[in-house]
């Protein structure tokens, strides 16, 4: 056991993981465990603000919470929990862990074409899928949508929305035209880091990788849930140390509607990625020479609640900004718009419930980044990169996030990695 000098707080320790070969200068692994709470808090970084770690105790400390708490390499601080923590809770769930953007995840395919086959300007291919694809607050014409394949894939979803909004009308006073949007905004990317790339791997060869989730309806189903979660946790008289803490117990009504809620929502953005994929797929076929997809699209959460077995208990594992890491299991850990992402295979590593990063998380919130950082700036970071250099998307500027390459050496231990990819192309929302 390593005290870390760093931390003059007795409740800080670092330990040595298994697995790690060194024993000075990096210790891959477990960075150091957080021992004030309840249950301890397992950290694979250094690289973590205060507000976070005050975070990471006030879920260590709640009731429901088992086994101890996993924060990833990129975790910092969000609304209640951390973005980049694995919540392991026994017969509960806890809303705001995990989140409004239900079921944001990844998707990537490789494809057959090559470096040599993309055309030197890259800014018609970029247009073209900004055509294709509707990005921030745009979304499909509802005229185009009636009677369209989208809404036949999209039947079984909706008579399951009808089940649940038929419990919960409240649903619909959130959203307007709440019926119509869902269907009009399935195959659309939504903003803030949500994005589409054209990847080069190793080799050369081209991939296709995106970001986005449950868009509006998942917004609206979060929100709407989290204050139910509130307004239950206080009809209880249950004391937290965060409101948005706030949990449903396992054999509760609202328990079993939210988990039906959040399995739709999931489902729903497995979907929109999956729409996404193939409209953008049809983009590339018009502009480049033939090729095929080479192998099966790669398609992992990365804000979810799923019913798993860990140390021999059933127990709901929320994943709020980290990704299954199951051993075998192939996942994508993306970094900022200007580095490199990774495509990995778990490593099913017990200590962090099978879990890993889910990308390089931020440094700075995006009001810091606003403020720091201008469009000139990111046109330096992104040389090289066809994107929208413009003062709305600074906020994504590569500087506000950490750095993917030290994220990925401190999980050594959870993922292996199997493809290196660096972005050409970049479509932000």
């Amino acid at each position: 056991v390593f005290f870390c000098p760093s931390l003059q707080n007795p409740g800080f320790r670092f330990e040595l993981h298994r697995r790690s070969k060194h024993y000075f200068g990096i210790i891959m692994g477990i960075q150091f465990e957080l021992n004030k709470g309840r249950v301890p808090v397992k950290v694979w970084t250094r690289d973590i603000e205060a507000s976070a770690m005050q975070q990471l105790l006030n879920v260590a400390n709640l009731p429901i919470v088992h086994g101890h708490v996993a924060a990833m390499p990129d975790v910092h601080a969000g609304i209640g929990a951390t973005v980049g923590s694995v919540i392991p809770t026994r017969q509960a769930i806890i809303p705001a862990a995990v989140g409004v953007d239900i079921g944001c995840g990844m998707n990537a395919v490789r494809t057959t074409l090559r470096a040599g086959d993309l055309p030197d300007n890259l800014r018609s291919l970029r247009l073209g899928i900004e055509g294709s694809v509707p990005c921030g607050f745009e979304q499909h014409a509802a005229s185009r949508m009636r009677g369209s394949a989208l809404q036949r894939v999209g039947r079984v979803l909706d008579q399951r929305l009808d089940a649940i909004v038929g419990k919960h009308p409240g649903l619909m006073k959130m959203q307007r035209r709440f019926s119509e949007t869902w269907l009009c905004q399935l195959g659309t990317l939504g903003g803030g880091n949500h994005f589409i790339e054209l990847c080069l791997d190793e080799a050369g060869a081209v991939w296709v990788m995106l970001h986005s989730g449950s868009r509006g309806i998942g917004n609206v189903i979060g929100r709407y849930f989290i204050a139910a979660a509130q307004k239950d946790v206080r009809r209880h008289q249950i004391r937290l140390p965060d409101r948005d803490l706030a949990y449903f117990s396992e054999g509760s009504d609202l328990f079993d509607d939210y988990v039906e809620a959040v399995e739709w929502a999931q489902d729903y953005a497995l979907l929109n990625r999956q729409q996404m994929l193939a409209a953008v797929v049809e983009v590339l076929k018009k502009a480049l020479p033939p090729f095929r997809l080479e192998n099966e699209a790669i398609n992992c959460h990365h804000n979810y609640v799923a019913r798993e077995s860990h140390f021999g208990e059933n127990l709901f594992i929320t994943r709020k900004g980290a990704i299954s890491a199951q051993a075998g299991e192939l996942g994508i850990i993306p970094g900022s718009m200007g580095a490199r992402s990774y495509i990995v295979r778990g490593l099913g590593n017990a200590q962090s419930f099978c879990s890993c990063a889910h990308g390089a998380g931020r440094r700075m919130s995006r009001s810091v980044a606003k403020r720091r950082f201008s469009r000139f700036d990111l046109e330096e970071q992104t040389v090289g990169i066809e994107c929208r250099k413009d003062s709305g998307v600074v906020d994504e500027i590569p500087a506000a996030y950490k750095d993917i390459d030290q994220v990925m050496e401190n999980q050594r231990d959870l993922v292996e990695v199997v493809h290196t990819l660096k972005q050409v192309l970049c479509v932000k929302g």
